[in-house]
Parts: structure tokens; C-alpha cells; sequence
């Protein structure tokens, strides 16, 4: 069994941002691959992002009905309807979306992308691959939070400080590259593929029904945290770790970068020749910002603003305005 080049986007909630219409459209021109399916939980509001979405070739839109997805899911790893209970145990759709994308994931096969991303080169190497992740520097993994070593605590409440400092001084993202290979490698769930039926999201979905309900609610909980788990169990190279630099060139809190406002644009020094992926981190400190992000908004910030210039190098066509 192999891959598909299916691509794959999910979506809770009816009206959707233009910053998350660029991830779509710059997977459909960049990535290479023929299927790129948005899977919506809610019916899409019509206006100019739902019409430039209908009009970018290789977009498929699909509603998608989470009850069933999970149930089919969990009929085939024999979890009966245990997933289906705690996608309605949880709140937060970011949340719910650990739950399906793991379980589209495991039912069709492919790669997913999270929605705050924007895809600059081809994936059609990575479908090549069994199953894969992608990995990010942080300060806190879980070895360094659960430790009771003062060293420990303060090598990393050092880190801690250093990220901060690099995350406020203009290009601060040049600093942090002097020092991103002292802080630790962790998974994230925002960029992941796998075969239909794979080992890797047959453990990821079991796992999540097995974690205790007060920590499937936590912040992270049933995401990178667990994730993160299930891959470090999993055998020798049964799941391909990529390194930060292919999905995520800019560490979380780093990725703050991408918005300043600068004199001159250094993408291309941003960007490493392996980045296939760039993902933005819209969780983190940006979130504010995804609302003001239009195409007039990219016309008019990408000399000037990293996000900006990468959109525009990326999906070839801005919609005009209304």
C-alpha cells in the first residue's frame, strides 16, 4: 500500500479566514498534488473566500459529518462509538480537530496541513513515505516539565529567556538560528501523513480514548503532546521524523517574525532549500492578526513583511477585491 496524493485541510465553523484560503490555494499551486480536499464540519458562509476556494482547480470542498467519520474509525479499531464520545466531550474545535484529522487520516490516507500554513514546494517526495511527522524546537518538553532536577530547570528557564529575547529584537529569528540546536525536538501535529489503515494513526486514535479525561481536555493534550508519545513508542524508523527546518523554519514564539514589519524582505534566508511547508504557528501570538490578513493586505505589506512575501510568492493569483 502506498500514500495517496491526497491533501488534506479540516475546518470547524462556517465563516472562513482569508489567511486560511491562502493554505489552500498555495497547497493547489505549490504542492504537486492532483486532490486537495477541504473537509468542513459546518456549511461554508458564501462570499469572495468561499468563491476563490470554488475557483482554485484541484479544490474540492467537503462537508464533512464527524459522527460518521469517527464511528468508521472506531468500528475498524474497535473502539465502537469511544471516539465518537469524546469528540463531544470536547469544546474547543482546535481540539476536535486532533480528533478528525487523526481519523481522516487513518480512513483515506495522505497528508494533512493545518490551515495556518502556506506550502511553498512540491510534497510528492513525502508521499513516498509510510507515515511522517514533522518536528519544532521548544523549550518544555515533557521530560524537562515532569523533571524535579534545579539544573535541569535552569538550563531551560535560560532557554526560556534567550527565545523571548530573539522573539522581540528586530531579526531576532537570525539569533535564534545560532542557538535553535540547544532546545529539544518535539513533534507537532500540524503537518502529518500516512497511509490509509497505518500503525501510526491506528495508535494515535487508540491512544487518545486511553488518555484519562482530564488530561484529553487539556491544552495540547490530545495534540503534540500525545503525539509525541505514540511516535516514541513506535519501533525504529517505522514513523520518518522530519527536522524543523522542512515544515517549521521558524519556532514557535520565533514565528512572530513573520509579521514584523521590516526594511527588506529576506525570505529566501528564511526559508531553508529542504522547507516544503511553512507553518505560521496562528495559536501562538498571531492569532489577532488572522482577521486583518486579505489580499489587499498582502499586496500592500509584501516588501515589507515576511508572511506577506510569502503569500504572494506562492499563490500566484490574488482574488481581487470586491
Amino acid at each position: 500500500m502506498t500514500m495517496p496524493a491526497r491533501l488534506h485541510f479540516c475546518w470547524i465553523g462556517t465563516s472562513l479566514p482569508w489567511a486560511y484560503v491562502f493554505a489552500v490555494m498555495s497547497a493547489a499551486e505549490k504542492s504537486g498534488l492532483a486532490d486537495i480536499v477541504l473537509h468542513h464540519t459546518d456549511t461554508l458562509e458564501p462570499g469572495e473566500q468561499l468563491a476563490a476556494l470554488t475557483g482554485t482547480p484541484g479544490v474540492r470542498l467537503q462537508r464533512i459529518d464527524p459522527e460518521d467519520c469517527l464511528t468508521r474509525a472506531g468500528g475498524m479499531l474497535g473502539l465502537g462509538g469511544e471516539l465518537v464520545s469524546l469528540y463531544h466531550r470536547l469544546n474547543a474545535p482546535v481540539m476536535r480537530s486532533d480528533v478528525l484529522r487523526a481519523a481522516i487520516l487513518y480512513l483515506h490516507g495522505g497528508i494533512y496541513l493545518d490551515l495556518d500554513t502556506v506550502t511553498v514546494a512540491s510534497l510528492l517526495p513525502l508521499i513516498q513515505e509510510r507515515q511522517f511527522v514533522g518536528s519544532e524546537f521548544i523549550v518544555w518538553p515533557h521530560a524537562v516539565r515532569t523533571s524535579r532536577s534545579p539544573i535541569v530547570w535552569a538550563r531551560h528557564l535560560t532557554l526560556d529567556l534567550a527565545r523571548k529575547l530573539c522573539r522581540r529584537w528586530p531579526g531576532g529569528w537570525k539569533g535564534f538560528r545560532w542557538i535553535e540546536t540547544a532546545y529539544a525536538r518535539n513533534v507537532n501535529n500540524a503537518v502529518m501523513g500516512a497511509e490509509a489503515n497505518s500503525e501510526l494513526f491506528a495508535d494515535y486514535l487508540r491512544a487518545m480514548v486511553a488518555l484519562p479525561a482530564e488530561r484529553q481536555v487539556r491544552r495540547y493534550g490530545l495534540g503534540p503532546h500525545l503525539l509525541a508519545r505514540v511516535v516514541d513508542a513506535a519501533p525504529d524508523r517505522a514513523v520518518i521524523v522530519h527536522r524543523p527546518s522542512v515544515f517549521y523554519p521558524l519556532a514557535p514564539e520565533i514565528s512572530e517574525h513573520w509579521f514584523r514589519r521590516v526594511r527588506r524582505v529576506p525570505l529566501g534566508l528564511v526559508l531553508s532549500p529542504d522547507t516544503r511547508v511553512v507553518h505560521w504557528y496562528a495559536s501562538v501570538r498571531t492569532k489577532a492578526l488572522v482577521a486583518t490578513i486579505t489580499p489587499d493586505y498582502i499586496r500592500a505589506n509584501r516588501k515589507r513583511q515576511l508572511y506577506s512575501a510569502l503569500v504572494w510568492s506562492c499563490v500566484g493569483r490574488l482574488p481581487e477585491a470586491a
